[in-house]
């Protein structure tokens, strides 16, 4: 191991020591927002992650893209895997007439839902945030019927 993996490796072990005050630090160095539903495995994970891809580089967007298939295709969360039949370009505004009121939907350049303010993973989840029920985000949204896509 050289200078670096050891430096690397060093600051890894020790974010487990890290009181999380001092971890939420760390982690507002690498990241714009806090996760919605924190843990401690997952900060250090993702911290830890961000450090490697600091010091030594991020993975090629090809290699990125074929992970993300294969995590996809071999998800037990099969509405993850599903939802990505739509593939909306950034920017792309939904719109639905939801309790006498407009409700848009923005899609970020990251695919995910942005929805007065707040950041969704997917469309099911804005429809469930805006109507308090469980509903599928397409069919709540219009981009599916009982015979599939329009």
């Amino acid at each position: 191991m050289n200078e670096k993996q050891a430096s690397v490796a060093a600051r890894i072990a020790e974010l487990t020591t890290l009181p999380m005050p001092e971890l939420w630090t760390v982690w507002d160095r690498y990241f714009q927002d806090r996760p919605q539903y924190p843990n401690r495995t997952h900060v250090e994970s993702r911290i830890a992650y961000k450090m490697q891809e600091e010091a030594f580089g991020g993975l090629a967007p090809e290699t990125r893209k074929r992970l993300e298939a294969i995590g996809a295709k071999h998800s037990k969360i099969k509405l993850r895997a599903k939802a990505r039949e739509f593939d909306f370009a950034p920017g792309t505004i939904l719109l639905r007439e939801w309790g006498e009121r407009e409700h848009r939907v923005a899609v970020s350049a990251t695919g995910l839902f942005e929805y007065e303010g707040q950041t969704f993973k997917s469309l099911t989840a804005v429809a469930r945030h805006i109507t308090g029920a469980h509903w599928s985000g397409p069919l709540f949204f219009g981009l599916t019927g009982k015979g599939g896509a329009r």
